[in-house]
């Protein structure tokens, strides 16, 4: 692609226009992926649709560190109220930011790509990145995933600019606002720090360079401290991320392994030269691999103190594995054309792999993607329910799934809850004592419970004991049915099944 002044504007710039285009295109379609809706999303569209003075009260009780997503989705609830005073916020206006933050994303890895190694390089990285499924996902969740991404991006690339000018104060406060706005967004955003140094420590930048890294790191850590000691005593709501699973470890493998591959074939250019010229000190390898590797590796390490490791609080890392993949996609089909078997392969692998990705694409617009549909949920206990039977989630935090369709729970007594989430100013209510709860249960003669599935760790509060405990001694088993990821049992007296 040249580079030359004399390219017309919309080639100069389809590295950022295209990259963008394709995953506004893939962020829209199914957006509503059948209408289902997962328990987080869930409780985006509840905290979003209090006050502010309910949302800061919640935060300090529970979800400080989606405190930030849940204001701005407030306001953006509020705008789409007016614009649409009878439908109300629903599914798109819930999943439009991820949409628009990955649009943004896709352009800020085109404009790294073009930085790095050129913009034939930028355009491939762009158009790479919102094709990979993990991509495709986020930017349809109502959470700040996607947003998050979008900033560590521009940030990344606000840094390489800066360190070609690191007298520019401007470049890094604004590397450090975007930064810091993402860690405010999501605390593990601030990991994007370890690549960056890296990335830094191991490049030609000059030194006041890294002094001036250095100052912009500290400030974006000095402005997370308060939110992060916060939250620290919230952290029993991460309770329910279990070690890494022998399936995402070997992800992580195989995608670490893929990255160390392209890294390795874009660096070749000792080998094969080429005419891309480049505007700054920093090699794409040098930051592209610490942006995949190192965020997600951390937290897998931190596994014997602490379980962390979740993919999408490190989504960014599909950052650096789109700059890798274009990189080296970029070098192959820059072979002697004389070499016909090499450069015809490049060309089919690359074919079937972007083929590969639709069948993934359309299944995660299908209900079936939801490993956790609240609508599909609720619906099913509206339907295995009667007027007057008693309702027990089990855990507690299962309450989740009523925030959706309150409609479906109607009639039916709650038989644990003593404040409903509102009210509490927390997300799932709050419970009465163990011995209230058993003095309750035997007042129904029928009782659905809603349930995590079989195999899931049972919580060992007073109070789930307690319900445990008074549906194994007086009532039996009527019928169970499985919903995503629930189990919804219908519990009954001797002979009322």
């Amino acid at each position: 692609m040249p580079d030359g002044p004399s390219s017309p504007r919309l080639t100069r710039y389809a590295h950022l226009l295209a990259p963008a285009a394709l995953a506004l295109v893939l962020g829209l379609w199914g957006i509503r992926r059948g209408g289902t809706l997962w328990a987080d999303e869930a409780v985006t569209l509840e905290i979003a649709r209090r006050d502010v003075s309910e949302i800061w009260q919640t935060l300090g009780t529970v979800d400080a560190v989606h405190g930030l997503y849940y204001l701005l989705m407030h306001g953006l609830f509020a705008l789409w109220d007016q614009l649409s005073p009878e439908g109300g916020p629903g599914l798109v206006a819930l999943r439009l930011p991820s949409v628009l933050a990955t649009a943004a994303a896709a352009a800020g890895v085109g404009a790294l790509g073009a930085r790095l190694a050129g913009r034939r390089v930028g355009l491939l990285a762009g158009l790479v990145f919102p094709l990979l499924p993990v991509v495709q996902r986020y930017a349809q969740e109502g959470r700040s995933y996607a947003l998050v991404c979008a900033l560590v991006t521009w940030a990344t690339w606000i840094l390489l600019r800066a360190v070609d000018r690191p007298g520019r104060r401007r470049l890094w406060a604004g590397y450090a606002a975007l930064l810091l706005a993402a860690s405010l967004l999501h605390e593990f955003a601030v990991l994007a720090l370890l690549a960056h140094a890296v990335t830094v420590a191991r490049s030609a930048v000059p030194a006041g360079a890294k002094r001036a890294w250095l100052l912009a790191a500290c400030a974006v850590v000095a402005g997370l401290a308060p939110l992060g000691l916060f939250s620290l005593t919230q952290s029993a709501q991460i309770d329910w991320i279990g070690p890494p699973k022998p399936p995402e470890l070997l992800l992580f493998a195989i995608l670490s392994a893929a990255g160390v591959a392209c890294a390795y074939i874009a660096s070749a250019s000792r080998r094969t030269p080429t005419r891309t010229r480049t505007r700054t000190p920093i090699r794409l390898p040098v930051l592209a691999l610490p942006l995949l590797v190192l965020p997600s590796a951390l937290l897998i390490a931190l596994a014997p103190l602490r379980h962390l490791y979740v993919d999408r609080y490190v989504l960014f890392y599909a950052v650096g594995l789109a700059l890798l993949a274009a990189a080296a996609l970029d070098r192959l089909t820059r072979l002697p054309r004389h070499r016909l078997v090499p450069y015809a392969t490049t060309v089919l692998a690359s074919a079937a792999a972007l083929v590969a990705l639709v069948p993934a694409g359309v299944q995660l617009r299908g209900p079936e993607s939801r490993k956790n549909d609240a609508v599909a949920i609720a619906e099913a206990v509206r339907e295995t329910a009667r007027p007057g039977d008693g309702l027990m989630f089990m855990p507690s935090r299962r309450r989740v799934w009523t925030l959706v369709r309150p409609a479906d729970f109607r009639g039916l007594t709650d038989l644990a809850l003593h404040r409903s989430p509102r009210a509490s100013h927390t997300l799932y209510g709050t419970e009465l004592p163990a011995a209230e709860i058993r003095e309750r249960v035997p007042d129904f003669r029928r009782i659905v419970a809603v349930h995590d599935v079989a195999g899931q760790p049972l919580d060992d509060t007073d109070q789930e004991e307690a319900k445990r405990a008074a549906l194994r001694e007086a009532y039996e088993v009527c019928g169970t049915r499985r919903v995503t990821g629930a189990q919804i049992t219908v519990y009954a007296r001797p002979g009322a099944c």
